[in-house]
């Protein structure tokens, strides 16, 4: 028997030795076959060979002959078949491309998580606007943010539209006692708005002239939902009915969906306009795809909320991904991929969500929250996706948060509350390259009050 440390190529030895150098790339035991006799190697495994070497009729000179024949290599030294041993040092880089690709991940990441933990955000809202009348109640959808940057809000019977650029206020319409808008959306084109109303009318409004264009059938209830997916108008309403209209026929009503069990108070459509989500409040969401919605056959149903479903928003930037908010008693959000019809994330927030907005410069998603026995309550926070942990917290509506509507530049978030306020955020834009003095900062903060009307 030979002593390792006696072994030319054990570790010890490589160590030991300052005339060469050897690079060992990785922490486990990987034999080399660099040093390997095959042929011998071969020998010890065949059975006739195995044979001669235990065959008891062989003299002990010859058995010693065979065994260093098997144990030496041909310049008399011990020989291993399998031996651990580092390669030479050279200049020309080793190639380790999981390695490096995980580290390269890992840098992506850390970089990611200091940019958000060095992104200033600020400490209140940039503008505060009263909003009188504004009705408190979770299923409604009474706010709309346009592409032609007009601010569309329901205050009781009174529909207004404000002006972020010269800060104008239009009233779009007034109904009559007893009834009153439960959802406003604005058209992709933003020329017109749909308005919803508690006693089941659904009303298409001129937003330059602020003209009734068209009123549409078929619900039997508050209309709560509605969204746009270019021609077609959506709505959903405490009937638990889902309408597709076609707004340039005169038969408008393309599809009827009945699959829901209690009111629908959450539509999204998906950004590339083949895929709308659905929310209600017996906790279900529903995925459809919008050519087999005449079918009222869904692709997915989930289950996995405990409480009516209104906040819903699809990802900007990984478009089968989509976020979902439950009610009070569940106050979780849910991030699901519809690619593969599965939850891939869920965050207990310890509230009822009444908004999710997503932020287009920076992987984070944004809710709103209404009531809480616990934490998190009448407060924004804000969520780095794809972790979601916390990366900041608003407080500053005296009642909850009803919902959550974003500009069409995506640097601002706008939150209407029950304590009769619209307050406005400058959350999502990018980072600044300058510091501020504090001087300014404080100016840039500063409260600019308006009324509303």
């Amino acid at each position: 028997m030979w002593k390792l440390q006696s072994d030319r190529y054990s570790p010890t030895r490589i160590l030991s030795d300052p005339a060469i150098q050897y690079d060992f790339p990785g922490d486990r035991f990987i034999p080399n076959r660099s040093l390997m006799d095959l042929d011998q190697a071969r020998s010890l495994l065949t059975s006739r060979i195995n044979k001669a070497y235990h065959n008891p009729g062989f003299s002990e000179l010859y058995r010693q002959r065979l065994e260093e024949k098997l144990t030496l290599d041909s310049e008399g030294r011990p020989f291993r078949m399998l031996v651990f041993r580092g390669s030479p040092k050279s200049s020309r880089k080793s190639i380790r491309l999981i390695d490096e690709t995980r580290r390269e991940e890992e840098e992506a990441l850390d970089n990611s998580t200091k940019d958000n933990q060095f992104r200033c955000l600020p400490k209140r809202e940039s503008r505060i606007l009263d909003a009188p009348n504004i009705i408190n109640d979770f299923y409604l959808n009474i706010m709309d943010w346009g592409r032609n940057n007009i601010l569309a809000v329901a205050l009781g019977s009174e529909t207004f539209l404000w002006n972020s650029e010269n800060g104008r206020v239009q009233k779009l319409l007034q109904v009559g006692a007893g009834d009153y808008p439960t959802s406003v959306a604005w058209s992709g084109d933003a020329k017109k708005v749909a308005v919803g109303y508690m006693h089941s009318k659904l009303q298409i409004w001129d937003a330059e002239t602020s003209k009734l264009i068209r009123s549409l059938k078929g619900h039997n209830g508050r209309i709560a939902a509605t969204g746009w997916n270019g021609h077609i108008l959506t709505s959903g309403s405490q009937d638990k009915s889902i309408i597709n209209h076609d707004v340039r026929a005169s038969n408008n009503m393309t599809s009827h969906i009945q699959v829901h069990t209690e009111e629908v108070c959450g539509l999204r459509w998906s950004r590339t306009g083949n895929i709308l989500a659905s929310g209600g409040n017996e906790n279900l969401i529903y995925i459809w795809e919008s050519s087999k919605m005449s079918s009222s056959k869904f692709l997915f149903r989930f289950n996995d909320h405990t409480a009516a479903v209104k906040a819903l928003a699809w990802c900007p930037y990984q478009f089968d991904i989509l976020a979902s908010g439950g009610g009070t008693a569940d106050g979780c959000i849910k991030i699901w991929n519809i690619q593969r019809g599965i939850c891939i994330n869920s965050i207990d927030t310890k509230a009822q969500i009444c908004g999710l907005e997503w932020n287009r410069h920076h992987k984070e998603i944004m809710s709103g929250h209404g009531f809480s026995g616990r934490e998190n309550q009448n407060m924004l926070c804000l969520w780095r996706y794809p972790s979601m942990t916390k990366a900041g917290e608003f407080k500053s509506h005296a009642s909850r948060v009803l919902q959550l509507s974003q500009s069409p530049d995506g640097l601002t978030v706008v939150s209407a509350g029950a304590d009769e306020t619209l307050r406005f955020w400058e959350i999502f834009g990018p980072p600044s390259n300058e510091d501020f003095p504090i001087s300014e900062l404080n100016s840039l903060l500063s409260l600019k009050t308006s009324p509303l009307r």
